[in-house]
């Protein structure tokens, strides 16, 4: 059965003030909220899908209304199978994630004498990593000198030799260019790492994997590439969802100091003894020969490290030649590290070299609905696609409360499009309101929509759903192509 919305005229047995009391509820609740943040828009003013300055009347019987395009639930094939509504196959966040009891056992071996003089490097190392941009690129850097000289040059005051002018343009580089140095992981280093990252990458990674699990159960990989394998989280997330059919791991790292460390773990600490994860082999280089691919091949905050386009470029091909089912990709949540995903993500949907081993083209399998363009990105104050788990970090004196660790994925998929589920995103959290919810969505059609739903108008299977999902979920609707587009929304006014 399909639920349609009612129409905006009072039904049998059902008086109009009725209706607008419902409405009311609303606008209070949104009142409220508009005096405790002076200066902030009106809901009203905010939806792209308001038709005008219409009365205050038609403005509430739009609050209660979906966007066009988002009308329908997708229950008719009975997407609940008799499950609660907190249970519909749209959520995919995982509650607290917690480090298998082997791997906090052995982080805690390896840090046991530096663990209470480390917190002040841990957080110096955190706060460094989650504020990195990428390095400037060549081109940009002459652009900006080229700039640089002809404004020095309009000055009258400034008559300056050729060499003056030189120093000068290299001093004003110097102070507005961002320093990007690689990173360097010795034996300290690599520890200082791991506690740091290692439960939060162990996280985000559950975070991908788990998706891939929930949305296509069916789906048992055999082998494993890891590319920038580090402290080897990813092995440990992996084997967490598939260590029954997961038979071999590749774990690719140039740093040897973290190969040993990781191998260290997977020994409970020491070096020696039997790992507890059997099929792990390292490597500093990837696989040269074109005829070995990997069922899934994840590169998760290592992207980020290489030093310019090119690198990255040249490595996305090569792990997408790799990928014989997806290729999983996550960095840090900031705009830097989403740019970078989207980057990644355009260079295999638009590559036009085929592999003549494996042609099958590629699609986004997460977060994004659709191939299209990312909404954030063409919006007047671009956003960064996020999403949050939380986890419980390794345990410290100084590292005993739960965490939120944010993060950007990009999960691409080989095979068709219509393989996968086309319901729309959550992108931002979720605001219940009484009687009603506010979701902001990336939908299919490559529009970023914010959607207010109410049982009244909506029925109570849509209103239910929405109401227990949250940041990162799908939301099990249908966008019908009867519906026009919606007017892409600005989510920084949202």
């Amino acid at each position: 059965m399909v639920l349609r919305p009612r129409s905006s005229s009072p039904g049998p047995g059902e008086c109009l003030h009725c209706r607008l009391t419902e409405r009311l509820w609303i606008c209070r609740d949104i009142s409220v909220r508009r005096r405790s943040a002076p200066g902030s828009p009106h809901p009203s003013e905010q939806l792209s899908f308001l038709p005008g300055n219409q009365p205050s009347f038609l403005s509430l019987q739009a609050l209660a209304a979906l966007v066009p395009g988002v009308t329908q639930i997708d229950n008719k094939s009975d997407f609940l199978q008799k499950r609660p509504h907190r249970q519909h196959p749209g959520i995919l966040n995982l509650p607290h994630v917690r480090l298998p009891q082997a791997l906090a056992n052995g982080a805690q071996l390896l840090l046991l004498e530096n663990a209470p003089t480390m917190e002040n490097q841990v957080q110096t190392l955190t706060n460094y990593l989650w504020s990195r941009h990428l390095p400037v690129e060549p081109e940009e850097l002459q652009r900006r000198a080229r700039h640089l000289e002809k404004k020095f040059l309009e000055n009258p005051d400034l008559s300056q030799t050729e060499e003056k002018l030189r120093g000068a343009v290299l001093h004003a580089l110097r102070k507005t260019t961002y320093h990007w140095q690689e990173l360097s992981y010795t034996e300290g280093l690599s520890l200082v790492y791991m506690a740091a990252r290692l439960d939060g990458g162990f996280a985000a990674v559950s975070r991908a994997f788990h998706e891939i699990r929930a949305r296509n159960p069916a789906f048992q990989p055999q082998t494993l590439m890891d590319f920038g394998s580090g402290t080897g989280s990813v092995t440990w997330a992996a084997n967490s969802i598939w260590g029954q059919s997961l038979r071999e791991y590749v774990c690719v790292d140039k740093s040897t100091d973290m190969l040993a460390l990781a191998e260290k773990l997977l020994k409970g600490g020491s070096e020696s003894g039997e790992p507890y994860i059997p099929g792990v082999f390292f490597r500093q280089f990837l696989p040269v020969s074109p005829k070995v691919q990997f069922d899934v091949v994840v590169s998760a905050f290592s992207l980020s490290e290489l030093p310019s386009r090119a690198d990255r470029t040249e490595v996305v091909q090569t792990l997408w030649r790799k990928t014989g089912h997806f290729l999983v990709l996550v960095e840090n949540g900031t705009k830097a590290g989403h740019r970078l995903l989207m980057d990644a993500r355009d260079l295999v949907l638009k590559g036009k070299e085929k592999s003549p081993l494996d042609p099958r083209p590629g699609f986004v399998f997460a977060p994004c609905p659709h191939e299209l363009p990312c909404p954030q990105l063409t919006t007047s104050r671009p956003l960064a696609c996020s999403f949050s788990q939380a986890y419980h970090p390794i345990p410290f004196s100084w590292n005993k409360k739960p965490k939120e660790e944010k993060f950007s994925m990009v999960i691409l998929a080989r095979g068709s499009p219509e393989e996968a589920n086309r319901w729309p995103r959550i992108t931002q959290p979720v605001l219940k309101r009484p009687r009603h919810v506010h979701c902001h969505l990336c939908c299919p059609d490559g529009h970023m929509q914010h959607a207010v739903i109410t049982a009244h108008r909506h029925g109570r299977d849509l209103y239910r759903c929405a109401r227990v999902s949250s940041w990162g979920d799908l939301l099990p609707v249908l966008t019908p192509s009867a519906f026009p587009p919606s007017t892409a929304q600005d989510p920084s006014e949202s």
